[in-house]
């Protein structure tokens, strides 16, 4: 068995707040993407949610965290593809980008949640004959990549200066760090036929199999062999989520709200779900040398470099910061890792 080794460390926050004050749960995200700095990780990723308790904009929120953090990778997982002008939102990712130094990593998703309630709010007109698919991404990566529009003599004056117009700001730069969350064997084709980086977590479909690592395995190998295909020139990053929760550093409540979580998350994994037969990986939760163990068996780790931390809902800063500490002190060495920064909090709180 191939002992995994890990050179890039991210976690994936999911951004909570209060619906009566959304301030303190979005500012103390923002703290806990600092603190991930402080402790070395790699990067740090944020969702975006609609209509509930977290990030409805990762460009805004990004742009904020690039003010508070020097060094460390930005990343969203995933922005729903269906709500998004391809135009406007290349706009405010590229400027976020720029005001970051060039940091951010976007992944994308297809389709629009709760398009029930949101479509007609959204559009203006009958949406639901509009790609909201891989062409509405294609067309980001277009719009990031800068072609001028209209002719080669078209210009647009403005105060003091006269231009070929394109999309400002000019970050062509971003459209190599476009990530796709990719969880099916059609999408994963289509992310290495696009030039895209891949995103795999905790979901899957069951294509061919009830198993979830069986079918994990699969999209990894298609991935690659579409690749391959594609004579693609530069090395493409496929990076690893997985929901780990040590306690080591945590207390008895802290312990038990951790494997209550666990619990009530394990029925999921046990057979695939819906039509469209989705599969579930388990939470990995239990002591450092535990956790150690079942990463150590994975054979889907064992495959890639990168991991990202799925940090789960709904607990609070002082116990996501519990388990990137002990995460980071305890696990990821024993996998090869070493952090980008020599700076490590003694404590945890």
């Amino acid at each position: 068995m191939t002992t995994p080794t890990i050179t890039s460390l991210a976690f994936l926050t999911p951004g909570n707040f209060a619906d009566d004050d959304p301030y303190t749960g979005l500012e103390e995200t923002l703290q806990l993407f600092e603190y991930g700095e402080r402790s070395g990780f790699d990067g740090a990723w944020v969702r975006q949610r609609h209509l509930e308790h977290g990030v409805s904009s990762a460009a805004v929120f990004l742009a904020a965290a690039g003010q508070r953090t020097q060094r460390i990778e930005l990343g969203t997982a995933v922005i729903p593809i269906g709500y998004e002008s391809p135009f406007r939102l290349a706009e405010d990712l590229a400027l976020a980008d720029v005001l970051s130094r060039g940091r951010l990593q976007i992944g994308f998703s297809t389709g629009m949640p709760h398009a029930e309630l949101l479509g007609d709010l959204v559009y203006d007109g009958d949406w639901r004959g509009f790609d909201l698919s891989y062409g509405r991404i294609a067309r980001v990566l277009d719009n990031l990549r800068g072609d001028h529009l209209g002719g080669p003599d078209t210009v647009i004056h403005s105060p003091g200066n006269v231009q070929r117009p394109r999309l400002q700001p000019h970050d062509p730069g971003l459209a190599t760090r476009i990530w796709y969350g990719g969880g099916s064997l059609r999408s994963v084709r289509w992310a290495a036929e696009n030039g895209l980086n891949l995103l795999s977590g905790n979901i899957v479909s069951g294509e061919g199999t009830d198993d979830f690592t069986t079918a994990q395995l699969n999209l990894l190998a298609e991935y690659r062999r579409a690749l391959s295909r594609q004579g693609v020139e530069r090395p493409a990053r496929v990076a690893l989520g997985r929901v780990i929760v040590p306690f080591d550093g945590a207390d008895t409540a802290g312990r038990a709200r951790y494997r209550a979580y666990a619990a009530g998350r394990r029925a999921r994994t046990l057979t695939p779900q819906g039509p469209k037969r989705t599969l579930f990986a388990p939470d990995v939760v239990g002591t450092a040398e535990q956790i150690l163990e079942q990463l150590a068996a994975d054979p889907v780790l064992a495959q890639v470099s990168e991991l990202r931390l799925e940090l789960p809902y709904e607990f609070h800063r002082e116990e996501y910061e519990q388990i990137l500490h002990d995460t980071r002190q305890l696990i990821a060495p024993e996998l090869g890792w070493r952090p980008a920064s020599s700076t490590v909090p003694e404590t945890v709180g």
